[in-house]
């Protein structure tokens, strides 16, 4: 159900956005309200998230998925949920977080299909990863090429569990509907946690990257993530995955067209100093090299959307870090 499929004479559909202050939530809020959509959404903090979104339409509920009876409630009269929320942070710091990963990304997502469907909730878009894939170096990797959970690192491994668990929903709940996008590496303007994408950039940009890791990524616009979610609504088949992975770049070229754009300057080679990039992330780049070719068939095809240019998203994430102080 999508705005353009309703008669005029009635309301427009009510979103439910998990996850809402994040890169991607706060992406696909606006993207939702240019759509016509109604928009509720989670956060944990009220105050900042009136803060975020300043005077947009929208209702605003606090909480988070530690507690999902706590906003439960904010769940009736709601037409489609949209679930970006999960634990991350892991991904760039370092320390064992398997409770949390298992706590937020699994066992609340079981909680909150249960506490949806109890509200009438019958709809869903769930913001998974390309974690949940793998192929060999060099090779296109499509949606069926599915990671085993013991080849994953612990993040892996929750993303895993989490896309089971809503699977398995699915089975057990035919009336329910539900679709999986998978985004890359995420950047774009909005980027206040910072994800480990955002904090990437402003090392570059404040000179704190000696030299240049090794890896490669697939690098996408969180505004196009939030469009390939909205477009599951009307173009999506049930249970299926789409990859909104963007396009593979190396660390050696992406690094370089950061530190131009921002004006900066970055060696040419490793040196001997310790880049500032946390274990779990070297170690991610390091092990998923060359594994970052992402097939964009079922954006393409299916969705019937395409990518915006990298410079444009890099550009557009670089002034909104300046605008938001974090870049002089």
């Amino acid at each position: 159900m999508t705005p353009s499929s309703q008669n005029k004479n009635t309301p427009a559909p009510l979103a439910f956005v998990t996850g809402a202050t994040g890169l991607l939530g706060n992406n696909l809020v606006r993207a939702l309200l240019a759509e016509g959509f109604q928009v509720r959404a989670l956060a944990r903090s009220e105050a900042k998230a009136r803060q975020q979104f300043e005077r947009l339409p929208i209702e605003i509920v606090s909480g988070d998925l530690h507690s999902i009876p706590s906003f439960s409630a904010a769940l009736s009269g709601v037409d489609v949920l949209f679930h970006t929320a999960a634990y991350f942070r892991d991904s760039y710091t370092g320390g064992n977080h398997a409770h949390e990963l298992e706590a937020i990304n699994v066992k609340a997502m079981k909680e909150l299909l249960d506490a949806s469907w109890k509200a009438g909730i019958r709809r869903m878009v769930h913001a998974s990863s390309i974690a949940v894939l793998k192929g060999a170096k060099g090779q296109t990797v499509d949606e069926t090429m599915l990671r085993r959970e013991h080849d994953a690192d612990p993040y892996f491994r929750s993303k895993i569990r989490s896309e089971r668990v809503l699977n398995n929903f699915l089975a057990d709940h035919p009336e329910f509907w539900a679709c999986m996008v998978l985004p890359g590496w995420m950047h774009g303007p909005g980027d206040r946690g910072p994800t480990s994408a955002g904090q990437t950039v402003l090392d570059v940009a404040r000179g704190k990257l000696p030299g240049l890791p090794p890896g490669s990524v697939s690098l996408v616009d969180a505004r196009d993530v939030a469009v390939a979610m909205i477009a599951c609504l009307s173009k999506g088949k049930r249970g299926e995955r789409y990859l909104a992975a963007g396009r593979h770049l190396t660390m050696t070229d992406l690094i370089p067209m950061i530190a131009r754009l921002t004006s900066s300057e970055v060696r040419a080679r490793l040196t001997r100093k310790p880049v500032l990039m946390s274990w779990a992330t070297a170690k991610a780049l390091a092990s998923e090299n060359d594994r970052s070719h992402f097939s964009a068939h079922r954006f393409h095809h299916d969705l019937g959307l395409t990518f915006r240019p990298l410079e444009e998203t890099l550009t557009d994430g670089i002034n909104w870090f300046r605008k938001a102080g974090f870049l002089p």
